[in-house]
């Protein structure tokens, strides 16, 4: 417990050259991996595990019989990188850009020596589902007269920067 709240499951997994802090649930996006959308990968470098009340495995260099299990989402490509190269004084500029092949994974089990971390967590989410849903809201009945639909009806005509200022000043009377 951290706070006072129970911890998810986590791992942080390497590929690619970068390591990711994942959870079961979380999408993330990694360098190109071989596999098919729909395709299900196992990221077998491992390099901790921690969190759900247990103690924190830490792996040198990989946590033995730990494998993080992902859902290939889709491929794609990041956003564009334009690298400038500038010399002063020899008139040298080169400009190239770079997009980086992407693959999107979906999180979806950490298994430590065969055994899921999914389930205790889906034991836990039905008894959150149970919980009595709110009260309808009730609508206000419409006014019974002119004068008390009155101050709606100076709201609508502020133009919307005045509305959200306050409400309009008071007149003074003149006497």
């Amino acid at each position: 417990m951290v706070g006072g709240r129970v911890e998810a499951m986590y791992a942080i997994v390497e590929t690619g050259g970068k390591q990711y802090r994942v959870s079961p649930g979380d999408t993330i996006a990694v360098e190109r991996l071989t596999g098919e959308p729909g395709e299900t990968l196992d990221l077998d470098r491992v390099l901790l595990v921690g969190g759900d009340g247990s103690e924190t495995r830490v792996g040198a260099p990989g946590v033995a019989d730990a494998v993080v299990r992902a859902e290939v989402v889709e491929h794609a490509r990041g956003e564009k990188i334009i690298v400038f190269r500038y010399k002063s004084k020899v008139r040298y500029r080169r400009k190239t850009g770079h997009r980086q092949a992407l693959t999107r994974l979906r999180i979806t089990d950490i298994l430590l020596g065969g055994a899921s971390a999914v389930q205790p967590a889906a034991a836990a989410e039905p008894a959150a589902e149970e919980a009595p849903a709110p009260a309808p809201r009730r609508r206000r009945a419409a006014p019974a007269t002119a004068a008390e639909a009155a101050p709606e009806a100076q709201t609508e005509e502020l133009p919307p920067a005045a509305a959200e200022a306050g409400p309009a000043p008071a007149e003074e009377s003149k006497e």
